[in-house]
């Protein structure tokens, strides 16, 4: 009887032990998802994206100061202060995951800066619209490509919630061509990024990545007039 006694006891703590010892190891393993290293997907994501965020900061903040146009002048305000917004997300996204981000835009994106810098008037106003409806489409694209290929929840999360936004400031700068005689981009020469690997909205022209097409600007734009 003493021994069925002891072995009963002995049942009991092992049991008891468990379940700290299961609780423990459940709130390693949280911990070791939320501050693992990104993928080199999310990686090139997060720093492309914030890259881009850079860049529409300077370029909005150009518009609102150089624009002749009104509605150029309040969209570049606009878009400045949404992609400062959006730019905190990204940045606080990247520590969690352990991504090093970059202190300023791509090469193409200060160059196309630069370039705005030397023009004025209404000339400006039409350049900077072409390059922000092209920059755009990247922009979009990257999401999209982030939010079929990332790996870490938090990340594709954010791409799903820069979605709307991004769609959003595209939108708007169409009607704003269109209102202003600029050729908006078609879908076989628009500025997107292959397979989410391009990190410039000023970078070259490719095409858009298969799987994407029926969720990307695409659609509107063949229905614009121009280019």
């Amino acid at each position: 009887m003493l021994g069925v006694r002891r072995i009963g006891l002995v049942v009991a703590l092992a049991v008891i032990g468990l379940v700290p010892a299961t609780a423990s190891h459940a709130a390693g393993q949280v911990w070791t998802e939320s501050s693992a290293p990104a993928t080199t997907q999310d990686q090139k994501f997060l720093q492309s994206i914030h890259q881009v965020d850079l860049a529409e900061v300077v370029m909005g903040d150009m518009a609102a100061n150089k624009g002749e146009n009104q509605q150029v002048k309040e969209l570049g305000k606009q878009l400045a202060m949404d992609h400062k917004q959006l730019d905190e997300k990204v940045t606080s996204t990247a520590s969690k995951v352990q991504v090093t981000l970059p202190d300023q835009p791509t090469p193409d994106q200060q160059a196309m800066a630069d370039q705005l810098n030397q023009v004025s008037g209404a000339e400006f106003d039409r350049q900077w619209v072409t390059a922000e409806l092209e920059g755009h489409v990247q922009a979009i694209q990257m999401v999209q490509t982030e939010i079929s290929l990332g790996s870490d929840r938090e990340v594709t999360q954010l791409a799903q919630d820069a979605l709307p936004t991004l769609q959003a400031h595209y939108d708007a700068l169409v009607n704003l061509a269109q209102s202003m005689g600029v050729a908006v981009p078609q879908a076989g020469s628009s500025a997107t990024p292959g397979g989410g690997t391009s990190s410039t909205p000023g970078g070259g022209m490719t095409t858009t990545p298969a799987g994407e097409a029926t969720t990307t600007p695409d659609d509107e734009m063949t229905t614009t007039p121009g280019g």
